[in-house]
């Protein structure tokens, strides 16, 4: 389509509009005021008349900060402050049919950091009932097919997510699945470290945090060398 036809029908963006100035003078006036989660905002009439717009433009801010989490209505209570869930619309877009291949090597990247990180967490939470399900999954791991080895890679690193005991992490981890598939298309052979899953779970048993850290990098290190070729 030829850019004089689109001008027809999309118009130039020359300023904000007055939703967007009424979303973010909103945005400052719940910062300001200190708002928490539950707590009752003003009515939409008296929202409209403190900014001096219509209630077509208030609603039209409010509904984004609806879509966005910040702000629900509540029965018998009206708009309220909600607790942003800061994680949804991550979960809406990650979708590898729609990422290209930058960003999901990005993304790959963010797992490998977190998952170096989990020590500290794991150390504090675990158990020896964690430890006994952890070691279960690493025995079951023979020479088996790529989708068997997505599916122990997937339940061994997500038991692992699920001992830091921190619950945004657990549900990051499972945003993160469809990466497993990724760097499964990105590999020509499967990239194994000095360090197995076997190991890793030997060192949690009798190792100490730092051992742990320094399995967890030795068990990582094959894709982060293919980082260094990229």
């Amino acid at each position: 389509m030829a850019v004089d036809d689109l001008t027809k029908d999309l118009a130039p963006i020359t300023s904000n509009t007055m939703a967007d100035i009424v979303e973010v003078r909103l945005r400052e006036y719940l910062k300001r005021k200190s708002f928490l989660p539950g707590d009752a905002l003003p009515k939409e009439m008296e929202l409209a008349e403190a900014l001096g717009v219509s209630r077509n433009v208030l609603r039209e801010a409010l509904s984004r900060l609806r879509m966005l989490g910040m702000i629900e209505t509540k029965k018998k209570r009206g708009m309220v402050l909600a607790r942003p869930d800061i994680l949804g619309t991550f979960e809406r877009v990650l979708d590898p049919l729609i990422i290209d291949k930058e960003t999901l090597q990005d993304i790959f990247e963010l797992r490998l950091v977190l998952e170096m990180g989990l020590a500290d967490l794991i150390y504090i939470r675990k158990t020896d009932k964690d430890i006994i399900e952890l070691e279960n999954i690493a025995k079951k791991e023979v020479n088996h097919d790529n989708s068997f080895r997505i599916k122990n890679e997937i339940a061994f690193h997500g038991k692992l997510y699920e001992m830091s005991g921190n619950d945004t992490l657990k549900r990051f981890q499972i945003m993160l699945l469809p990466i497993f598939d990724y760097v499964i298309t990105v590999e020509k052979t499967p990239t194994i470290g000095k360090v197995n899953h076997m190991d890793l779970v030997q060192i949690l048993k009798t190792g100490t945090m730092e051992e742990f850290k320094s399995g967890m990098q030795a068990h990582l290190q094959p894709h982060l060398d293919r980082l260094k070729k990229i």
